[in-house]
């Protein structure tokens, strides 16, 4: 064999090796899936649960009780009103007007506009969350008590680990991941709790239907089952 053909075929087999162990390197700290979103794209999805860093960020929901006041018009005013099974609520004049799925602020502007286009001059409109449904949120892995929990909607991450009291001393804590749902399209977050609790980054919102995974014991299967799903490029993106 030639000097140069000897060459290639060392570079080859190295390369092989490399790969090889990165895999198995991999498999065994059960690394992240690239399509779990991490830093600013994991907070982008879930929200921060803290209303002064986001204010209005929360999502409205089925259950959730309104107060909406239609200023100077009193009898316009609802109060409280609960969001229907379907997401709606009714609206004097309006009719019913899609809720869930929108911020509180998001809401108040789509009233506020339906009115003035109509019934009103230049109306102004404020909605506030009364009451909070309560929901349930899954935390698994390696926590002292997994299991399934109630919140409400301003839940954060740090609450939803500490109903399920804290992670085991043997938890990645750096591994932390939150699969959400949301019209039909699945995505996850990944965060690390440490960072978060000194108030490095930010405590993620945690909505009822979120399944929390703190690594190791139940990530890898996590993971899987996320990644089966997903695109087939390793980017990350709802899905």
């Amino acid at each position: 064999m030639g000097t140069a053909k000897f060459a290639m075929s060392c570079c080859a087999a190295i390369r092989l090796a490399v790969l090889a162990a990165g895999s198995a390197a991999l498999g065994g700290c059960h690394s992240v899936s690239p399509m779990v979103a991490v830093g600013p794209a994991a907070i982008a999805t879930t929200g921060i649960a803290n209303p002064e860093l986001m204010p209005g960020a929360y999502l409205l929901g089925p259950a959730d009780e309104l107060r909406v006041d239609v200023l100077y018009e009193p009898e316009l005013t609802l109060q409280p009103i609960r969001i229907d099974t379907n997401g709606e609520i009714q609206v004097p004049l309006i009719g019913k007007v899609q809720a869930a799925g929108k911020t509180a602020a998001q809401l108040a502007s789509e009233i506020q506009e339906q009115l003035g286009a109509s019934y009103l001059r230049n109306p102004r409109v404020v909605v506030n969350v009364t009451d909070y449904a309560r929901q349930n949120v899954t935390v698994e892995g390696d926590v002292e008590t997994p299991g399934v929990y109630r919140v409400q909607g301003t839940s954060s991450l740090l609450q939803a680990i500490a109903l399920a009291h804290g992670p085991k001393r043997t938890a990645k804590l750096d591994e932390v991941i939150v699969f959400r749902t949301v019209n039909g399209q699945r995505a996850a977050g990944r965060f690390d709790l440490r960072r978060i609790r000194y108030g490095y980054e930010p405590d993620p919102l945690i909505l009822g239907g979120d399944r929390v995974v703190v690594g190791y014991s139940d990530l890898k299967g996590a993971l899987q089952t996320f990644v089966r799903a997903a695109p087939a490029f390793g980017v990350f993106r709802p899905y």
